[in-house]
Order: C-alpha cells, then structure tokens, then sequence
C-alpha cells in the first residue's frame, strides 16, 4: 500500500487551466486531476496563479500553478491535497529588524511587462487557445490593470497603446474604428464595421459605430490584426478587437471602488465614480459579479454666436451583470447583461478660420447613444476538449443631429445673429430668427442583433490544436432621417438592412516538426439579405424605382499560414486570409440605392525576435500586402448629403513593427510604428465623374494614415510598504484624408498626443495622478464636423486640451 501514493502522484493528466486567481483556477484544476484540494489560509484565495496547460502529473501541476506565489502544497492521502503558506514567507514577516545587509524588496513589475520563463502567453481569440509562440500573425494583448492605469478612458485606452488602431472623432460612442489600413468612411451609415468586436465571445454590433463601452474590470484586451475571416467571419476586415472581463469568483468576496476629479485647461471640470463587487453565492461554485459606472467629460468648445462656452460636455453611465452558475460535472452557465448610456450636449469640433476652440453655430448638434446587451454563456471543458456555446441579444440606438445651415460670410451670419438675439428678446420661435435662419438634419439609428455560436476546440498541445464551431447571426438596423429648421423638419428617405447569416467554420494548427507549425481554415457564410425604403416620397414609389432588395449571398473564405522557429528566440512567419462583407441598401437623393458585398485578401509575412520576459530585447516586424475589391465607402451625394457605394478597387502595403526593451526588472520602453501606403486604382463608373472634378484627392484610400509612431515607458519601484509606479506616451499620427471627392477631401491628422500617469499606493489602495496633452497641442483628429461641408475652410476636431486627474481608489 505504500508504493500506491507515489505511483497516483505519477499517473499523468490533461490539464487547461488558465491564469488567473486561485479561487477561480483551483476548482478546475481540481475537477480535471479527480482530487480533492482545500485551502488553509483564506486570504490566499486572491493570490494570482499562472496557467497549466498539457499533460503532466498532479505534483508537477500544483507546483507550476503555485510557483512564484507565497503558496505551497501538502499532500493530505492519495488523493488530497491542502494549500498553505510558505513557512519561510511567515518567518521573514517575524523579523522586525532585518540586518542592514539585506537587499531592498523588488517592485513588482506589472504583469504587461515581465513573464516568467514558464508562462505561456496564450492568445484566446484564436479559439483555440494558440500560445502566441505558435501563432502566426500580429497580435497585441494588453494588460487589464495597465489599461486601468491612469483613469479608464474606453476605446482611448486602446488607442494610445497600439500605433495600428485608428477612429474617427465625431464622438464617443459614433466613431467607427480602423486597423492597418483598412478604413472605409466617416459616417454611421449603413455599411458593416471593418473591426470586428467582442466582448469575450459575444459579437457587440455588425453595421454600428463603436459602443465604447468602458473597459472598467477588464482581465486583458486582444488586437488580432486582419482579415480574420475564418474565425470571426464578415467585418473582420481589419481585425478585431477583443475584451476579456473577469469572471465571477467564486472563491472570494471582492470589492473595489474608484473617484476622480478632472481639471480641463481651457474647459469645464469633470469627474468619475465606479464600484466594483464580486460576490459569492453559496458553497457551490456559483458567483455574482457586478460593475458600475458615472462619467462626466467636461466640454472645451466655446460657441460665441450663441453667447455658450464650454458645450460639449459628454456624460456616460452604465454597469456589466454576470451571474456564474456552476452546474456540476464541469458545466458552467454564466448569464450577463450589459447597459451604457452616453449623452452628448454638443459635437466637439471647431471653425478652422476661427479662434482655437471655437465654433460659430446657430445649433446645438446633440447626440444620444444608449446599447444594452444579454448573454448567455454555456461551457464545458473535459478530456482535453472545450465546449462553448455563446448567445446574445443587442439593442443599439443612436440619435445625432448635425448642422446643414449652408455655409455663409461673415456679413451674414451677423446678420443671422442680430436676428436671433431679436428674437429672443421678443420670445418668438415659431418659423423665424433663428429657427428660420438654421437648418438642421436629425439621423435615427437603430440596431436589434440576435447572435448564436457553438463550437469545440482542442486547446493546442503537445502538437495539435484545432476548433469547430457554428454560428447564426440576424441583424436588423434602421436609419430614419429628418431635415428642415429647428422646429418643423420634414422626413427624408430612410432605409432599412437586415440579414441572416448561416456559417460553419474550422481551423487547425498542426506541429509539422519541432520548429514548424502549419495553420489552416475554411469559413462557408450564406447570407440572406434584405432591406426597404423609409419614408420614400409617394411620386417616386410610383416611379417603380427600386426601394426593396431580396438576395442571397455565399462566401467561402480560406486561410493558411506557416510558423517557423529555426533558433531560439526567433520566429519566422507566412498566412494567407480573407475577408468579406456583405452588400447592402444605401440612400442617395431620394432614392434607395443598393451596393454590393467587397472583399480583400491578405498576403503577409513577419518576424519575431527574442520573447518578452525572458530577454532584454523583443521585436516584432511584419509587411502585408491587401486586394480589396469593390470598397465600401462613403461620399456625398448630388443633394449634398452623406452616401454610400462600391468606389472601385485598391491595394494597400502596410509595414508595422514594435519594439521593447526591458533593461532591469523596473524600468522597461516600448516603441511601436505603422506606415501604410493606400490607393485607389480603379474607380466604379460612380465614382468616376467626382474624380474629374477633383483628381488630386481621390486616389488615396479615406482615413487611413499615412504613418503612425508610438512610444511608452514605465518603472516600478518600492517606496516602503507602498509601490510607485509613473508611465509616460507620446504618440504621433500623420495625414489621412477624411473621405473620397472634393468635399471630403479635406487633409487631417498630422499631430502628437501625449500623457503622463502615476500612481502610489498597494493593491488595497492608492493615490493617481494624470496629465494628458501634456504641450496643449491642437492639432485635428479629424475634419468631419458635419456633413454639410462648402468648399472651404472646413471644420478640425482638436485634441482635448491638457487635463490633470487626481483619483483614488480601494479595495477589500
């Protein structure tokens, strides 16, 4: 009998557990080995673990998911074990007086920047749970807690961290985001979004602007740079986006709660407020995790034609629910609901012929988003093998009104001015003074989306990984417009889009040799799509001009890719991916207008040199080439509104790189850089009589910048029982044009934008500090104030000017 414990302890398992708390890894690990492991000391539930993954004994298991932490384990019988303290960390806790001798406590570096030499990065969007050592192609993951570090800003946050992501500006909650180049248009119309988005595994929209949910409680955010055709299917042209919150704990009670002050130079203050609670639910594994969150942008746009300062004040409020029910045998149902609300007082661009920060408007051009979104998320891991099964319903609106007073001298807009201020001194609105002298134009979005995804995957190892999966995706949005003054607006056309998407998927990554691993995928999309006028005047419907579609579409879309690691620390790389997305139904004049489904096809190639954590020096290198056929963009149309159309074919190269070097356990710099060269080469019969009228600027693809620098810093050092930690950025972004065609041809771009951000305190509490736009640069994010553009001096949306915020927060 005693020979039976040492042969349990070597009989080997399959593990796949991920990084993460020990509340929440522990009881994995323990149902996949079929032991029992208890736990002596509670506070080390919060103790972070690293991931074990592959087959191994249920020693060697503990030992690598404890390793580094102040944790160890006993054996209790053959099939038991306890986790207690280490017993040399007690002592040294003992000692008062520690000889002067003694080296001082290292900082703890953040996770983002140091791993241990055993750590696996492991790069879930791939659906497989690929370690990044054998994933081929470009992606970044970024560190929840360093996205936290120096106040929670959304979508910025991602942004001034990876150089290959761009957006508009039109406002928080309207911009469409862009990746390596491949950009379509500045509107909210109705093409799909070429970033895909998730959260987790649940899709966030298909043809709407970024919701820019707030990333409060966030475990990492993955950018996977595109086409990612295969796994995530249409509007994945670029890439995607993809943000992992944290998970129901069941292992502890949690609490967190943030504030902050903001000061804005040439604005109003502002502030934000967010609680943070984990909280257990019984002894059954079951778990309730909740966020929320009040945010106050304060405004920095002075309008002197209204006598106003300081008008586009952003408010933003909104929570994320998960409830983790644990259903015995390794099933899992989590069931989550998410809510966001965001009210804009008024657009946030300027005059570029007027005083900084200034903009001369009769209106006040509002905007209202409000996205609610619920999950429910089935799971099961056994024998190696994980199965998940992600549904979703989505109820996304958005109202924005913009200017469409024509474009006038100075004389007379004093004029309009005088009258306006008559008016108002004689409190007479009706169809006069200012309601007479503006016009206005109002747009409706609204978006239901139901999304359904099954699918089993084989974590890769030991030489093989692969998935399978299915999804069902219905989506319906419906853009209402009125135009006309202030009070009386008449309807304008409207349209409606709907789509039904059947797909099936698989994908397989196999180790052909110790150092070379082949990845392959096919994706087979059927689409029906459809869609109707609204609004449609009663002559033209009688016309028999075409205002309802009815068709159906099928895609199939490979991809295929090659690893090689032919010496240590450095990784060679070739794929091959596609991307689609489908047609749709666009206004122009009066008329309901349909185009069609565009594609491109990706060739790329990189290296990668050393591995972050275990050299100094880590490097990436990667050079792409594009086809895109049939591009999707926007223009304006021959009544002077915002339109879309297939304009023709492009190409794009783009070179990327990133760059980190770590040269001691506290300090460490990161430098990253993107340079894309676009163009147009043959233009749609559309497009074809614009590029008379403005030949000089249509030949490069909208948006998209010419080249983009970022660099970061960060140290971390002990101060005491405390723990200082200060990081710097500077980014610059060069020219793009905003659209296609002499009225969206307009240059933007070309500015820096930099931050300052510290923070003093433990993982209790702690006291920051932050300063952006440190220079108080202006520069122009982006020229589309409104759509209703003369030709002339145009509109620039500055950077907010330098804003200082002081935070606190805790936790229990």
């Amino acid at each position: 009998m005693a020979l039976v414990a040492p042969a349990q302890a070597a009989e080997e398992c399959m593990f796949d557990v991920p990084k993460g708390n020990l509340s929440a890894a522990l009881p994995l690990l323990s149902r996949q080995a079929g032991v029992s492991i208890s736990v002596a000391d509670a506070e080390l539930w919060k103790s972070r673990v690293r991931p074990v993954r592959g087959r191994m004994s249920v020693d060697a298991a503990i030992r690598r998911m404890l390793d580094g932490t102040q944790a160890r384990a006993v054996r209790v019988s053959d099939t038991s074990w306890r986790i207690e303290r280490r017993l040399v960390q007690r002592i040294a806790r003992r000692s008062t007086s520690p000889p002067r001798t003694t080296p001082p406590p290292r900082a703890q570096v953040p996770d983002h920047l140091v791993a241990r030499p055993e750590d696996e990065i492991i790069v879930t969007a791939s659906k497989a749970d690929t370690p990044y050592s054998r994933f081929a192609g470009v992606a970044t993951i970024l560190d929840g807690g360093d996205l936290a570090f120096g106040g929670e800003r959304g979508m910025d946050s991602i942004l001034s961290r990876v150089a290959t992501v761009s957006s508009t500006h039109l406002g928080s909650g309207r911009n469409k985001l862009f990746i390596r180049g491949i950009a379509d248009s500045s509107f909210t119309g109705p093409t799909q979004a070429t970033v895909g988005q998730y959260l987790g595994d649940i899709r966030l929209s298909y043809n709407a602007p970024d919701p820019d949910l707030r990333l409060y409680d966030v475990d990492a955010v993955e950018v996977l740079e595109g086409p990612q055709g295969t796994l995530y299917g249409a509007g994945s042209l670029g890439g995607i986006i993809r943000v992992v919150p944290k998970a129901p704990n069941p292992g502890a009670m949690e609490l967190q709660a943030i504030a902050g002050a903001s000061i804005t130079q040439h604005g109003d203050p502002g502030g934000d407020i967010a609680a943070i609670a984990n909280l257990p639910v019984g002894d059954d594994g079951h778990a309730l995790r909740l966020v929320g969150y009040m945010l106050t942008d304060g405004g920095y746009i002075d309008n002197p034609l209204r006598g106003q300062k300081d008008i586009n004040r952003v408010h933003v409020r909104g929570g994320r629910a998960t409830f983790r029910f644990d259903a015995g045998d390794a099933w899992t149902i989590n069931l989550g609901g998410v809510y966001q609300a965001i009210v804009s007082d008024d657009a946030q661009y300027a005059d570029r012929d007027a005083p900084p920060l200034t903009r001369n408007s009769l209106v006040e051009q509002n905007a209202k988003a409000r996205y609610g979104l619920g999950t429910i998320v089935i799971a099961k891991d056994w024998d190696g093998l994980h199965f998940q099964s992600s549904n979703a319903f989505i109820r996304h609106r958005l109202y924005e009104r913009f200017d469409a007073t024509s474009e006038q001298n100075p004389s007379q807009v004093l004029d309009q001015y005088n009258a306006f201020i008559r008016h108002r001194l004689y409190e007479r609105f009706d169809a006069t003074g200012e309601q007479n002298a503006s016009q206005v134009l109002d747009q409706y979005s609204a978006t239901r989306m139901l999304v359904s995804e099954s699918r089993l995957s084989r974590p890769f190892h030991a030489g093989l990984g692969w998935v399978v999966g299915a999804s069902v995706i219905d989506n319906r949005t419906r853009q209402r417009r009125e135009y006309g003054a202030t009070v009386l607006r008449a309807p304008l056309t409207g349209v409606t889009n709907r789509i039904t998407e059947f797909t099936g998927y698989g994908e397989a990554t196999l180790e052909l040799l110790p150092r070379l691993v082949a990845t392959a995928g096919l994706r087979l999309s059927h689409a029906r799509l459809g869609g109707s006028g609204e609004d449609v005047p009663f002559v033209i419907a009688m016309a028999g001009r075409a205002i309802t579609a009815q068709r159906t579409e099928t895609d199939l879309l490979p991809s295929a890719s090659l690893l090689a690691s032919p010496f240590a620390n450095l990784t060679l790389y070739a794929r091959y991916q596609e991307g689609f997305r489908p047609g749709g139904l666009a206004i122009d004049s009066h008329f309901v207008r349909r185009f069609r489904n565009d594609q491109v096809r990706t060739w790329e190639a990189g290296v990668r040199f050393g591995e972050r954590g275990t050299s100094p020096f880590d490097a990436n290198i990667s050079l792409s080439y594009s086809r895109w056929r049939d591009i999707q963009a926007d223009f304006i149309d021959a009544s002077g509104f915002p339109t879309t159309a297939n304009i023709g074919n492009g190409r794009i190269t783009s070179v990327s790189g990133a760059l980190a070097w770590q040269p001691g356990p506290a300090l460490s710099f990161e430098l990253g850089a993107v340079y894309n060269h676009s163009r147009v080469d043959e233009l749609s019969s559309l497009i074809a009589p614009i590029a008379m009228a403005a030949p000089a600027r249509l030949g490069r693809i909208p948006n998209v910048a010419s080249h983009a620098v970022r660099g970061a810093v960060h140290y971390v050092a002990p101060v005491g029982d405390e723990e200082l930690r200060v990081g710097g950025w500077a980014n610059y972004v060069g020219p793009s044009r905003l659209g296609i065609g002499p009225v969206l041809g307009e240059g933007q771009g070309d500015y820096v934008d930099t931050g300052l951000a510290m923070r003093f305190g433990n993982a209790r509490r702690g006291l920051s500090l932050t300063l952006t736009n440190l220079f108080d640069a202006r520069g122009n994010r982006f020229s589309l104030g409104t759509p209703f553009v003369e030709d002339g001096p145009g509109y620039a949306t500055p950077l907010r000017p330098r804003t200082l915020r002081i935070a606190v927060d805790v936790a229990y």
